[in-house]
């Protein structure tokens, strides 16, 4: 029977009635969608050339480049950063040693929010839950001896961007590599702060800018480095939706490549280095089928909407890291089996890097032990399971094919609804954007709480003996030794030429000029994190949530 045969569907409607009306519950994915119990060539809509079409081409469904995985795997970051540059930077060379080719910095909150570790406001939580940054000394010892042109590190920090930016290339300089050969990415999707995790800064307008700025230093100083991952990961841990995880984001991306078009940069010249930073979560395969819809969308929204020319604008380049949200306190061993499964959508869905969370993180930042699991488990993925052995080897499922369509008609759909009401600033301002997010975390929990969502140890099969396992604790030691460090740094430095710097980034803020090169200048002479933040919030202000939006 041919897969056009017209009584296919009179053969399926007799078999359907037989086996399934009346006997099976319907079922849904987690984000809602409807999902049949058969799927057959009835569900395969559409020409296989305008839909999907071959890896490396338009419109990029089956992957990004030709190849994929046959010649290259992803990049296997580990996401990480314990509470000193020293500690962390040991722990990266033991990750290097065990086959880690890309790092993935996590700072302290101190950090990201733009305070030094001597401001007694935040002293409970220097080191707590990343690496300390004060100055230029300490990103010194976090890379030494790690070479810069020989590895790829990603930043998860936003509203500071530009120093932590110019710190990577003032340590670059130190190690005598020329900023054109650093590859590495920061997050600085600073939209989705203000929706989600709530590390912002600055007001949006300021914030915006300084995202222009760096597209712009790094499309003439850095032309590897990726300035922007624009971050549905953290809308999802949020409480969004597979749905909004995707629509926010790109909705957030289409603002930045706005703002760096009226800035007057070419968009062929800066898109091709916008990557994305998701997740996945635990129902595989509408995570699977996520990753391909958005690779299609993404390619039609650069070249059609945006007119971008050059080929590798259009290319959806994306790094995921397994759901934190889905990780479990109770029964943590059961989260080695979360990452694996939500570890192998991300590898079927096609990613360029992958991060996997680890089974204490329902408690802690991970210990060693658990992030080697973590990153064997990706190991063993890429070097036992044969997956990598033929390209989207999901491409043809039914079941796949039809979802990845769904996904795809509600994602645009999403789009084009905020952009409607005004676009995604507006929609942020308004309060939309996080009321959104809030119904969805509401129903997410509420069916965790009625049993109708099951999570293993939560609210099924759970058991009353605690299993014994061993946390990463912090150590209290670590404020008066970061603030020992931080004080050092200061007393070595000119004083003379940090105020003098400081005083350029000033005025290159108040001129509403580009602020990396004078960012750089006060980097290279030691100002600090908080004394940088410090001025740029003298000359912006700072942003207050409005108390109404809910």
């Amino acid at each position: 029977m041919s897969l056009t045969d017209p009584k296919l569907a009179e053969q399926f409607g007799e078999w359907e009635k037989a086996n399934i009306v009346g006997k099976v519950e319907p079922a849904t994915t987690a984000s809602g969608i409807p999902v049949k119990p058969l799927y057959t060539p009835l569900d395969f809509k559409g020409d296989y050339t305008d839909k999907l079409g071959f890896p490396g081409e338009y419109p990029y469904t089956r992957g990004v480049y030709p190849q994929m995985y046959l010649s290259k795997v992803w990049t296997m970051r580990t996401y990480s950063g314990y509470a000193t540059a020293k500690e962390t930077n040991e722990y990266y060379k033991q990750l290097i040693k065990q086959g880690v080719n890309g790092l993935s910095v996590a700072f302290d909150l101190p950090t990201q929010m733009g305070y030094d570790s001597d401001n007694p406001d935040i002293e409970d939580e220097v080191g707590r839950v990343g690496v300390a940054i004060d100055s230029l000394a300490d990103m010194e010892l976090l890379f030494d001896g790690i070479p810069l042109d020989k590895i790829s590190t990603s930043f998860t920090i936003n509203a500071i961007t530009p120093i932590i930016l110019a710190m990577y290339v003032a340590v670059g300089e130190k190690q005598g590599v020329p900023s054109e050969k650093l590859t590495g990415t920061t997050q600085n999707d600073i939209l989705k702060e203000y929706f989600s995790r709530g590390a912002y800064i600055f007001p949006l307008v300021p914030a915006l800018k300084m995202i222009g700025d760096t597209y712009e230093f790094c499309s003439k100083r850095v032309p590897k480095y990726v300035p922007v991952s624009v971050c549905g990961y953290h809308i999802r841990e949020t409480g969004a939706n597979a749905i909004q995880e995707i629509a926010y984001a790109f909705l957030n991306a289409m603002t930045y490549i706005e703002n760096a078009v009226e800035r007057g940069l070419d968009i062929d010249k800066f898109a091709p280095r916008i990557s994305f930073n998701l997740t996945a979560h635990m129902d595989f395969f509408e995570e699977v089928a996520k990753f391909r819809a958005a690779r299609r969308i993404w390619a039609r929204i650069l070249k059609e909407q945006y007119g971008a020319k050059n080929p590798r604008s259009w290319k959806f380049l994306f790094f995921a890291g397994t759901g934190g949200s889905t990780l479990t306190a109770q029964q943590p061993d059961n989260n080695i089996i979360r990452g694996t499964l939500e570890s192998l959508a991300v590898v079927l869905g096609g990613c360029q890097a992958l991060s996997v969370n680890t089974k204490d993180e329902g408690h802690a930042i991970p210990t060693p032990e658990a992030m080697l699991i973590a990153l064997r488990t990706q190991q063993i993925i890429a070097l036992e399971s044969g997956v990598t052995n033929t390209v989207d080897p999901l491409a043809g499922s039914y079941y796949v094919e039809s979802l990845t369509d769904t996904l795809e008609e509600k994602i645009v759909a999403m789009i084009d609804e905020i952009q409607a009401r005004g676009g995604m600033v507006k929609s942020i301002e308004d309060g939309y954007i996080q009321r959104s997010i809030l119904r969805e975390a509401m129903k997410f929990e509420r069916d965790i709480e009625s049993g109708k969502r099951i999570v293993i140890g939560v609210n099924s099969l759970q058991i009353e003996e605690k299993p014994p396992i061993h946390l990463h604790s912090w150590d209290s030691n670590t404020v008066r030794d970061q603030q020992q460090r931080l004080a050092e740094a200061k007393t070595s430095r000119n004083q003379t030429e940090v105020n003098r710097t400081l005083g350029v980034l000033r005025q290159a803020a108040l001129n509403g000029e580009n602020i990396m090169d004078a960012t750089l200048e006060a980097v290279r002479a030691y100002a600090t994190v908080g004394e940088m933040t410090g001025v740029l919030k003298e000359v912006f202000g700072t942003f207050r949530e409005p108390l109404d939006i809910f």
